[in-house]
C-alpha cells in the first residue's frame, strides 16, 4: 500500500511537470492517474481542479513574464466559459459514461502534440470574437461537467485557427484554465463535495511539479521531448479509460 501511494505522488509530480511545461494545469492527467489508482470519482473532480488551479497559476506566471500572453485573444473565452463551467460543475455524470468522456479528451491533446507544429508568424490570423464566444462557451460546459480546466480543448483550437503560437497558446490556456477551475470548482462547493485527507500533499506535490515544469517549459527548455512524452502517458491513459475497468 504505501508503495502504490510513493509511486502516485511520483507520478503526480511527473504529470504536473509535464503539462505545466506546455502551459496546462493538467487536470486530465490527475484524472486519469487517479482513476488508475482507483480513487473515488466523487473525490477525483473537485482534486483535479484544485490541482489545477496551483499549476495553472505558475504556468501562467512563467509564461506571461516570458512576454507570451495575448489578452485580446483570451477575454472571450473565458466571458462565455466562465458561468457555464459553473454550471457544469453542478451536473453529474454516472461514473462508467464519465470515464468513457475523460479518456476520449484525452486524445485530444495526443493528437495535438504529435500533429500540430509551431505556428508561422507570417501565418497568424486575428481572433473572431463571436467564434472565440461560441467555443469558450461549449469549452466551459464540458470543462465543468468533467473536472476540467479546459485547456487540453482550447489548445488545438487555438492551433488550428492559427491565432497564437506554441508558448502563446500555453499562457491564453493556462490562464483559460485558471478561471475555468475557479469557477467549476465554485459549482462543486454548491453542490457539495467529498474533501479527501490527502488533498493537501497531492497539492504540494503537483504545486512544486508545476513550478519546474512552467519554468523549463517557458524559459528554459525545448519542448518537443516533453510533448512526445506527455502524448505517450495521454494515450495510455486514455487507453486505460476506454478499454479496460480500472
Amino acid at each position: 500500500m504505501q508503495e502504490s501511494f510513493i509511486l502516485f505522488y511520483c507520478l503526480l509530480f511527473i504529470v504536473a511537470f509535464l503539462y505545466a511545461s506546455v502551459g496546462h494545469g493538467g487536470a486530465s492527467g490527475y484524472l486519469a492517474l487517479m482513476a488508475i489508482f482507483a480513487i473515488s470519482p466523487a473525490i477525483m473532480k473537485p482534486t483535479a481542479l484544485l490541482l489545477n488551479l496551483f499549476v495553472s497559476s505558475t504556468s501562467f506566471i512563467q509564461f506571461y513574464r516570458g512576454g507570451h500572453f495575448k489578452w485580446k485573444t483570451f477575454w472571450p473565452f473565458a466571458l462565455a466559459s466562465i458561468p457555464l463551467s459553473f454550471i457544469g460543475g453542478m451536473m453529474v455524470i454516472e461514473n462508467s459514461i464519465y470515464k468513457k468522456i475523460l479518456g476520449l479528451l484525452l486524445l485530444i491533446p495526443v493528437i495535438r502534440f504529435f500533429f500540430f507544429k509551431n505556428t508561422d508568424p507570417k501565418d497568424f490570423k486575428s481572433p473572431n470574437v463571436p467564434l472565440s464566444l461560441t467555443i469558450g462557451g461549449i469549452i466551459g460546459l464540458l470543462s465543468g461537467m468533467i473536472g476540467i480546466g479546459g485547456g487540453i480543448i482550447l489548445s488545438p483550437v487555438l492551433l488550428l485557427l492559427k491565432w497564437t503560437d506554441q508558448k502563446q497558446t500555453a499562457a491564453v490556456s493556462a490562464a483559460f484554465i485558471f478561471v475555468n477551475s475557479v469557477a467549476g470548482l465554485g459549482g462543486q462547493l454548491i453542490k457539495g463535495f467529498e474533501f479527501n485527507s490527502h488533498m493537501l500533499a497531492y497539492v504540494g506535490v503537483a504545486f512544486v511539479g508545476g513550478i519546474c515544469g512552467a519554468y523549463f517549459g517557458a524559459l528554459k527548455f525545448p519542448q518537443t521531448v516533453l510533448k512526445n512524452v506527455l502524448a505517450c502517458v495521454l494515450a495510455l491513459a486514455a487507453y486505460k479509460l476506454l478499454f479496460t475497468h480500472a
